[in-house]
């Protein structure tokens, strides 16, 4: 717990160092950097060590679709997709003695969960350009973030104190109905306090005056709280069973006490395309 405790104190100042250059290519390149280590913790964990080739195939990929949503982007997408699949293809054929078609179809699956994660971040900070939005986009992101780690914190205190009936006790043990109760409470409170918090600060979301947002607006923060914790538990029991598959841990060891990336990302992987397309959503029934 003490290693836990020091990893967060290190890592939160880092976040929202990152989260200040919100506005430049410094955090699509940070998104990017997460996404990269993030497939790369699942490749190692289908055992891929001896086959790097497979790897880097989505290296392109992925930097192509944190880059932002230009023109030029939106025409590369489909052909950029149509290549990594053909080359995966490629690989199988040319490697068929050595390359396992059903791990590498598991991989490519679990990669393709954590790619429209991460690509969602990217989409909300293009669907609401600073410019035009201000600081909409950042609000957005610390609400995706609030569901998944809000909702986690929440679960594990209630688990806890009052946690008796197992959730899932063959994928993760210490999951407790009551716990998954709380989270999801939890998540739909800490998704009221960011709103209040943002909308006291910034004074506009959506380009409104903050005495313009009715409760109406709260009630749907609040139901996409509890629908997100939902999908975070979702998320996490997802990545659980993959790890218990391939017979590991952790996923990675890059924060002391709390594992890799998706260790850290598995309950974000289901709530951030959800918000990404509430808010997408939300702009064409209101425009």
């Amino acid at each position: 717990m003490k290693t836990r405790i020091i990893t967060a104190l290190v890592g939160l100042p880092i976040l929202f160092a990152v989260m200040a250059l919100f506005n430049t290519i410094v955090f699509n390149i940070a998104i990017a950097a997460l996404c990269l280590i993030a497939v790369h913790e699942v490749f190692n964990a289908f055992q891929f060590e001896k086959q790097n080739y497979v790897y880097w195939g989505f290296v392109p990929y992925i930097l192509l679709l944190m880059s932002g949503n230009t023109a030029l982007v939106k025409m590369c997408i489909m052909p950029a997709t149509y290549l990594l699949m053909l080359y995966l293809a490629l690989c199988l054929i040319a490697n068929s003695q050595k390359l396992s078609a059903a791990k590498l179809g598991g991989m490519v699956a679990f990669s393709g969960v954590i790619i429209i994660c991460f690509s969602s971040i990217i989409a909300l900070k293009c669907l609401l350009p600073r410019a035009e939005y201000g600081y909409d986009a950042l609000y957005f992101v610390f609400l995706i973030l609030g569901f998944a780690w809000g909702g986690d914190t929440a679960a594990y205190f209630t688990g806890r104190a009052f946690g008796k009936h197992k959730l899932a006790p063959v994928v993760s043990p210490n999951k407790t109905v009551e716990g998954a109760v709380g989270g999801v409470f939890g998540s739909m409170l800490l998704g009221i306090i960011v709103t209040a918090c943002y909308t006291a600060i910034h004074k506009t979301l959506f380009g409104m005056p903050a005495s313009e947002i009715s409760w109406k607006y709260y009630l749907i923060v609040a139901l996409v709280g509890g629908v997100g914790s939902l999908l975070g538990i979702a998320g996490d029991l997802f990545a659980s069973v993959i790890k218990r598959q391939c017979g590991i841990k952790d996923y990675g060891t890059i924060f002391p006490g709390h594992g890799g990336i998706m260790d850290r990302f598995d309950s974000v992987q289901f709530i951030a395309p959800l918000v990404a397309m509430s808010v997408a959503a939300g702009m064409q029934y209101f425009a």
